[in-house]
């Protein structure tokens, strides 16, 4: 079953199949660039899909074939960033988007076909999971424009690739292949771009197989991890294990391995 959602812009598209939710970058013509709008849709989307159990896995992807998300749609910047006032609302829009996504209790994954430029790299490390045809380019032209790149962006993808790579991606400001975005360790997967919408949606049905609050608590746990010892917060991580463990999925779990059939998770 198919359902598209109703948004306050069209350059954005939201539709269920099955227990996957599909949040589309839909500009074409600017390569998927992203404008305020888009970025205001964000969270929106997000919200219908974390509040529909049957769906598992959000999948971000670009429309056209051509793009995942070429940056920041720059024709905006006269009217939406010229001043210091409308740069700090700007950023407080496509901040919140980008913390919505990361905070997401569901599996995200961005599925990067084409160009995957400036805020789209922003964009795709804030998902778990980059999956990525061969036939895609990633980079951050922040140097070629004169633009600062705040600590929480570069944090993101330093998370990702280490500190010697992520000065690389900044300092040549170059567009780098998908094999070698594989190699920093900025993608997950790499595969023939004939083949990538079949291998997202093979990967969304495994992951939709598997129990929905064991994979929240690793989320949850791994972020946590990420902090820092000073800052971890292990109770948070610890009361979602212990849910897992309070589960009608755990019972399940336990009868399916006895009964040697595959389990039916319900995510409660």
């Amino acid at each position: 079953m198919s359902m598209t959602l109703d948004l306050p812009t069209d350059r954005m598209i939201a539709r269920i199949e099955g227990a996957v939710g599909w949040m589309i970058f839909n500009s074409p013509e600017r390569r998927n660039a992203v404008s305020q709008e888009m970025w205001a849709a964000m969270p929106l989307i997000l919200d219908r899909f974390e509040a529909d159990p049957d769906v598992r896995v959000i999948v971000l992807r670009g429309a056209g074939g051509k793009a995942f998300v070429s940056g920041a749609d720059i024709s905006q910047f006269e009217e939406k960033r010229a001043s210091a006032d409308a740069v700090a609302r700007y950023e407080e829009i496509s901040d919140h988007a980008s913390r919505r996504l990361a905070a997401s209790p569901k599996p995200t994954i961005a599925m990067v076909d084409g160009w995957c430029i400036g805020g789209g790299v922003g964009i795709a490390v804030s998902c778990d999971l980059r999956i990525a045809s061969d036939a895609s380019r990633f980079g951050v032209p922040a140097a070629r424009l004169g633009l600062g790149y705040g600590m929480e962006g570069v944090a993101k993808l330093m998370a990702l690739v280490g500190p010697s790579h992520t000065k690389e991606i900044f300092f040549t400001a170059r567009h780098f292949t998908a094999h070698e975005a594989l190699g920093m360790g900025l993608v997950n997967r790499v595969v023939p771009q004939a083949e990538l919408e079949f291998y997202v949606s093979e990967y969304c049905e495994t992951i939709a197989r598997n129990a929905p609050l064991t994979m929240r608590a690793v989320k949850v746990t791994v972020e946590e991890l990420a902090k820092g010892s000073a800052h971890t917060d292990r109770a948070r991580a610890a009361a979602l294990v212990r849910a897992c463990f309070d589960s009608q999925d755990y019972i399940e779990g336990r009868r399916a391995f006895m009964e040697k059939r595959a389990p039916v998770f319900k995510g409660r």
